[in-house]
């Protein structure tokens, strides 16, 4: 079962910066894309950041200049670096990966060094708040 774990939220003040981590974790053959979404309060999830496998990123217009996507392959690691925190980048952020497992035999095996099926996991979310 492929897992994704947040970490390194938390309370900082306008101008501040955090750097958010998101862990992979299961029975996981390859991860080609990881991203970065947020919710406000009472607003829709959004786009922050994505970055595929061949480490080309993709930010959202809020995010240009200020934060930074990355990732560490061989810990199946997604980071956020994020700067010049605004009141505004308060919510809660969410990791991202669309992510293949390895294939399933059963009883023979039963997790082969081979590739199964690709989908999408998201994780349990991590609250950032920046104060005014």
């Amino acid at each position: 079962q492929v897992q994704l774990v947040e970490s390194g939220g938390g309370l900082v003040q306008t101008g501040g910066s955090l750097r958010l981590s998101c862990v992979a974790s299961g029975n996981i053959f390859s991860i080609k894309d990881m991203g970065w979404y947020r919710q406000a309060p009472g607003k829709q999830r959004e786009l922050v950041a994505t970055i595929n496998d061949d480490d080309v990123t993709k930010y959202s217009e809020f995010a240009k200049g200020r934060f930074t996507i990355s990732r560490d392959n061989a810990k199946k690691t997604c980071y956020l670096q994020m700067n010049s925190l605004k009141f505004e980048d308060t919510g809660v952020y969410y990791c991202s990966g669309l992510i293949r497992e390895k294939q399933y035999n059963g009883d023979f095996g039963p997790w082969a060094a081979l590739p199964g099926p690709e989908d999408t996991y998201w994780g349990q979310g991590i609250q950032v708040t920046v104060s005014p």
